[in-house]
């Protein structure tokens, strides 16, 4: 009997080892799978516990930063600049105040096409030729994203014909802002100043001295002139508005507002009307005019000519303009009162007579011959008198001024006393006046001469050059403003006051005012017979010397020196202003003060390339006095006295 094979029972069992193999591997992958499913949820739960972490640190630890930051975002502080303060002369006349306008201001950096929005724009409101001149400068001086002016102080009727068509020009608005207003235009324009806008120079100096934050919003400082010099005090304090805004950047509210402190006005020593007088004086000529109260060394009158008007830098001023005012030969915007140096000429003959009467020299005491020239180590120096004055005394030297007097009371002096006594009247340094720039001007003596030349054998001084030196020639070299306030210091016995021109700060927000309170910064330790006595032969000018037409009928005393400075040396050659070219013609100088017995005003004047001190700066002087004195108004712009060209020959180096 044969055995059929058990296909059933080997398939049942190969079917069970299936089954217990599929059943393995389905816990193999159940168990891969749940490791797996295991790694997942601790993968998870490790990142919501960082997340976790992260929200503890974020809303916890760090939640005051965090709100700060979200606020700061929410709101914006935005500057408000105040108002600069308003100047105003020694009566309360306005010489420097603001008023708003209206601006249409281009930011470059949000324009496609500047040249074609200009153009646009130009059919709405008129941009000159001199505006886009103004406006490239100042594209050229600031930044792209920086808001600049196109065109200032819109008409209302152009601010309507704009605001119309605002829509079509994204980057461009219109600006209500102050601007700096100079209602005398020229009249004191080196002494008053003007704004200008900030730039990088402005920036590193305002940082430097801790003051940028205050300058936020602000767009224009102080550049020259008492602008600049008493800009802390002018420019006030800023402000600011927290204003919420939105998403897009768009203001939403105002949530605070700290309003700015407007800046100080100031209240100057100097007289506006005088100032006015003493310019019709010099119109047409190139020069200056300084004029001091003696008491209290107030500065009544600062003329330098020509001047400018500074209303043309408020805006920025164009191009075009900016090269004519700096290569005129004229030069306008040269401060001459404060920065131009000159040759005194006689009109330094006064200290010297006092330098010898302190020194109590010789010659002071005795009576010479002036042939109308000194020799002096083989060299002839002659007088501005071909043959001299005759015989000659202390007293008469001034009223006439010999040149060879004061050649040999110079010889007699030295240069070392020279330098030092003068140097006790600020010649050759600055006066310490509250402007800007002053030059210091030259004051020779032997250790100036050492380390003003590195040739040695140019450093060694001659006893020669001391002899130019007693008629203020040689290296001697002053400004306009050192001669007015030696002149005061003389004629107030030695007692020397600081110039200054401004007398009191006022706080507008309080009214407290601050006075320049004068109070002598030195006194120099003079006999008072000496001073009196310079004083007596200033006065004989007037009534006997170089002065004295000058001077006819004037109603009041007064005393003074007329002056008549070379240009150039002819070297020994005979002067004649018909054969010298005319800004190569002697300096017209004049010092005086008034009354005598008690002075309340001196001043020096000078007119580059005028002639003789008695023929150019001597007239402008009476009728400065006569105005402050008298109240007396000149008829017209004083005409020359006598032209240049037509003054007679005379040697160069007197009056």
């Amino acid at each position: 009997m044969k055995h059929r094979p058990m296909f059933g029972a080997s398939s049942r069992g190969k079917t069970r080892r299936n089954s217990s193999n599929e059943l393995k591997n389905d816990r193999e992958v159940r168990g891969a799978y749940e490791l797996r499913l295991l790694a997942a949820a601790v993968f998870v739960l490790l990142l919501f516990g960082v997340l976790l972490a992260r929200f503890f640190w974020l809303q916890g630890i760090q939640h005051d930063k965090y709100m700060t930051l979200a606020e700061a975002n929410r709101i914006s502080l935005v500057p408000v600049p105040p108002s600069r303060g308003i100047i105003r002369d020694r009566n309360g006349v306005i010489l420097a105040h603001n008023f708003s306008a209206y601006t249409l201001e281009i930011t470059p950096s949000r324009i496609d096409n500047l040249e074609a929005t200009i153009a646009a724009l130009n059919a709405l409101v008129e941009i000159t030729p001199k505006d886009r001149r103004r406006f490239k400068k100042l594209q050229d001086e600031s930044k792209d994203f920086e808001s600049l002016p196109i065109k200032t102080r819109l008409t209302d009727e152009e601010v309507a014909r704009f605001a119309a068509n605002s829509y079509r020009f994204p980057g461009v608005e219109i600006k209500a802002r102050l601007f700096r207003h100079y209602p005398h235009g020229e009249i004191a324009s080196h002494l008053i100043g003007y704004i200008g806008r900030i730039n990088d120079r402005d920036l590193a100096d305002l940082e430097e001295e801790g003051m940028l934050a205050n300058y936020r919003g602000s767009e224009h400082i102080g550049k020259i002139g008492i602008e600049s010099s008493y800009e802390r005090y002018l420019h006030g304090t800023t402000g600011f508005e927290e204003v919420e805004i939105d998403a897009n950047g768009r203001a939403v509210r105002t949530l605070r507002r700290v309003p700015p402190r407007p800046g100080h006005d100031l209240q100057l020593s100097v007289d506006i009307k005088l100032q006015e007088v003493a310019e019709q004086l010099m119109a047409g000529r190139r020069g200056a005019l300084v004029a001091i109260e003696p008491a209290t060394g107030g500065v009544l009158a600062f003329v330098s000519q020509p001047g400018f008007d500074p209303n043309l830098f408020v805006d920025g001023i164009d191009p075009q303009t900016w090269k004519e005012l700096n290569e005129s030969p004229d030069k306008p915007l040269l401060n001459r009162a404060l920065r131009g140096e000159y040759p005194p000429g006689s009109t330094f003959k006064p200290f010297m007579a006092m330098a010898a009467l302190e020194g109590n020299f010789p010659l002071v005491h005795q009576t010479i011959a002036d042939p109308g020239y000194f020799i002096f180590g083989g060299h002839r120096f002659r007088d501005s008198k071909a043959g001299g004055y005759g015989s000659m005394t202390f007293d008469r030297s001034l009223t006439v001024s010999s040149d060879t007097y004061y050649y040999q009371l110079a010889v007699q002096m030295g240069i070392d006393y020279i330098a030092t006594f003068m140097s006790g009247l600020d010649f050759g340094q600055r006066t310490g006046i509250d402007l800007p720039g002053e030059r210091p001007g030259v004051l020779p003596s032997a250790d100036w001469k050492r380390k003003r030349f590195k040739n040695p054998a140019q450093q060694k001084w001659y006893a020669g050059e001391t002899v130019s030196i007693g008629i203020g020639q040689g290296y001697n070299s002053y400004t306009p403003l050192q001669m007015a306030h030696a002149t005061a210091t003389l004629v107030n016995h030695g007692v020397a006051y600081r110039p200054h021109v401004v007398n009191r700060i006022v706080d507008p927000n309080t009214g407290e005012t601050t006075l320049v309170e004068p109070s002598p910064e030195r006194t120099l330790p003079w006999k008072r017979e000496n001073s009196e006595r310079v004083i007596r032969g200033l006065a004989s000018v007037i009534t006997n010397g170089t002065g004295a037409n000058a001077f006819r009928n004037a109603g009041y005393v007064a005393g003074g020196k007329t002056g008549t400075a070379q240009v150039f040396s002819l070297k020994g050659g005979k002067y004649n202003a018909r054969n010298v070219h005319e800004r190569l013609r002697d300096h017209s100088w004049f010092i005086a003060f008034a009354p005598v017995d008690k002075p309340r005003i001196a001043l020096a004047v000078i007119v580059e390339n005028g002639g003789f001190g008695a023929a150019a700066a001597a007239p402008i002087a009476r009728k400065t006095l006569d105005y402050y004195l008298l109240g007396k108004l000149p008829e017209a712009p004083a005409a020359q006295a006598a032209s240049v060209a037509e003054q007679p020959s005379a040697e160069h180096t007197g009056d």
